[in-house]
């Protein structure tokens, strides 16, 4: 989990379009975010396994 002021840095407009840093709106994690759903790949398994991702369901062959 990020520090608050982490993730309000974040949000804010960076002075270079390239310092941009995305984050998952859950938890404030920067690593493995996945920008479909604009969550990290550990909020994202949490959710998809719930099953309250709608399109979202666990593969098996």
């Amino acid at each position: 989990m990020a520090k608050t002021s982490v993730i309000a840095r974040s949000k804010k407009t960076p002075k270079f379009s390239s310092r941009k840093v995305s984050r998952c709106f859950r938890c404030g994690r920067k690593r493995g975010y996945m920008r479909d759903f604009d969550l990290c790949r550990i909020c994202f398994r949490e959710l998809a396994n719930d099953g309250k991702i709608p399109g979202v369901r666990k593969s098996s062959w």
